[in-house]
């Protein structure tokens, strides 16, 4: 596959979840690589974003990831337990997020070391966060499992991050400055410097594919 795109995406974004089946086919129809960069949840990265937001936003988006999944006909539920640690309530986030970290070191891992190959561990681990089928999806196999349809090992992949974390940190930095040079939300896909921001813009990316005859 000579043409890549890079997608910022996030393991507690709704929208990231719907995303994944559109670039899947988006690899089955025109060939191209998809290359998963992870990035923390925005709420991570600015811990007011939420405080800040009108109520209005907040209920708007309840209902639009809801609507989007039943479009596209995807199985959907609120993640259980939430990939980040944030009162509901309130919108505050926590300053400790071991769930979110787990999975931050262990995507960079795999897109460090698999590079698009590692597309389908994204994929099965948003779906078992997201797609209502899972319960504790951070406990058991679950998260080995999804190594294994990536040919990673979850174990070997959790010693790597013992030893180089310092090295995925700065991987993971190196992700979200590149993306913050286009936008600060995800999913951003990217494809020949062109960002192209949220899965309702995949039809525009595909259209962009046609017409560079890719």
């Amino acid at each position: 596959m000579s043409v890549s795109i890079d997608v910022f995406w996030s393991f507690r974004s709704p929208y990231s979840y719907l995303v994944i089946s559109q670039l899947k086919q988006l690899q089955e129809d025109f060939g191209v690589a998809i290359n998963i960069r992870p990035v923390y949840p925005l709420a991570v990265r600015e811990v007011s974003f939420f405080e800040n937001r009108r109520p209005q936003q907040i209920a708007y988006m309840a209902l639009d990831m809801v609507r989007e999944a039943n479009k596209l006909g995807l199985p959907f539920r609120w993640p259980q337990p939430d990939p980040i640690v944030q009162n509901m309530a309130t919108m505050t986030v926590a300053k400790d997020q071991p769930l979110i970290d787990r999975l931050m070191l262990l995507g960079v891992l795999a897109q460090r070391d698999k590079g698009p190959a590692a597309f389908p561990f994204f994929e099965v681990v948003s779906g078992i966060i997201f797609d209502g089928n899972t319960d504790n999806w951070h406990e058991g196999d679950h998260l080995a499992k999804a190594a294994i349809t990536a040919g990673l090992d979850l174990g070997e992949m959790e010693r790597t991050v013992e030893t180089e974390k310092a090295s995925l940190l700065l991987l993971i930095e190196k992700n979200e400055a590149e993306q913050q040079k286009y936008h600060w939300g995800v999913p951003l896909m990217l494809f020949n410097g062109e960002p192209f921001f949220g899965q309702d813009r995949v039809e525009t990316l595909r259209w962009r594919l046609e017409e560079r005859n890719v």
